[in-house]
């Protein structure tokens, strides 16, 4: 009997000294530097947030020290008309804004967050130096104005000048999406106490944004109206390089998550498998044994469903049954089935898409 007891005793020993081990490293599936669950002392939380705080407070400062005086500098220096400077102001604003979807779709499938900041932080930099060697090289800018004779850009000078900014908006797509998801993944939403420090890091993630837009909106502008734009591109360029090396020397701090595949991927792969089998056109009643998808725990919509061994039957078709041919099955052996059928949560996504596009027809 003694030694049952110790052996119990021993084996409840091991067992809580295995569960503070667990509770040593993070539980949501994210990695640290070297690909080894991340412990929670020495990674993420708090401590890599600093590094990401003044990445986004820098690369904003920089983003706005060109995006709120651009017209003026514009019209001044380049000798455009109001029309022509405010055309090429709202094309590379609406450029900057279009661009995160490319970010997204990037660190979504492939690269994840930190490639993906890494990478376009670099594009980004070398777009501000392309930019504020526009306004410093007297050869890449035009002649000053002899009266009002006002010599125009030359086809080189705003291939420079675009350039930059067009590298620039390229970069802002990669940073965009992936700056303020990076900074969630540094918390575990596992452990209740981290949960509510990332909501606090957004507060403050707000706030860092908010300071490098009051800085450049007011200590920026003065300094190009008052001391030439070759300081006021040169500041704003020197804080994007100081945003970058502050995202990399938090690195050994940061906790990764891998990246987990794009809805845009998803929703792709549900529209090209519909077109591929849109020569069946509309499914009769008497086939909707056609209709299947893969097991998935995760694809329970409320619809009427029979479920088989390793399949769900779909018996209630949705408004968009040209979609639902993408679960069309073909071949006459389970792996020819199978390599065809998409499963619901992807459908039911792309079917999303179409009904939020319903709502702003209306």
């Amino acid at each position: 009997m003694g030694s049952i007891d110790e052996e119990t005793s021993l084996l409840q020993v091991e067992e809580s000294l295995l569960q503070e081990e667990v509770k040593l490293y993070a539980e949501d599936g994210s990695v640290d530097i070297n690909g080894n669950p991340p412990l929670k002392q020495t990674t993420g939380n708090w401590k890599a947030c600093p590094f990401i705080f003044a990445n986004e407070c820098c690369e904003r400062l920089a983003y706005y020290g060109i995006a709120k005086n651009l017209i003026t500098y514009l019209t001044n220096e380049l000798h455009e008309t109001n029309v022509s400077a405010a055309r090429h102001v709202m094309t590379w604003q609406g450029t900057c804004y279009i661009t995160p979807l490319i970010g997204a779709l990037i660190a979504d499938a492939y690269w994840g967050r930190y490639w993906t900041i890494a990478c376009f932080s670099a594009i980004y930099f070398s777009g501000m130096v392309a930019l504020t060697l526009s306004a410093s090289v007297p050869g890449l800018k035009p002649e000053e104005c002899i009266g009002s004779i006002c010599p125009p850009a030359t086809t080189a000078q705003q291939a420079v000048l675009l350039s930059g900014l067009y590298l620039i908006a390229l970069g802002t797509g990669g940073i965009k999406p992936c700056v303020s998801s990076f900074g969630a993944d540094q918390f575990d939403h596992t452990d209740p106490s981290e949960r509510v420090r990332k909501a606090s890091f957004f507060n403050w993630f707000y706030f860092s944004i908010n300071i490098g837009a009051f800085v450049s909106s007011t200590l920026l502008v003065w300094v190009q109206e008052n001391c030439g734009w070759e300081l006021g591109f040169l500041i704003p360029t020197v804080f994007m390089g100081l945003a970058t090396v502050s995202f990399f020397f938090g690195t050994p701090l940061y906790r990764f998550q891998k990246p987990r595949g794009s809805p845009v991927t998803k929703v792709c792969q549900v529209l090209v498998a519909a077109y591929r089998k849109s020569n069946l056109k509309e499914v009769p009643q008497e086939k909707q044994k056609l209709l299947y998808e893969s097991w998935d725990r995760d694809s329970a919509l409320n619809r009427k469903i029979e479920q088989t061994e390793g399949y769900k039957k779909i018996f209630d078709p949705s408004h968009f049954s040209f979609l639902n041919l993408s679960f069309v099955r073909f071949g006459s052996n389970q792996i020819d089935q199978s390599a065809g059928f998409l499963t619901k949560p992807r459908l039911s996504q792309t079917m999303k898409l179409f009904l939020i596009r319903g709502c702003y027809a209306l």
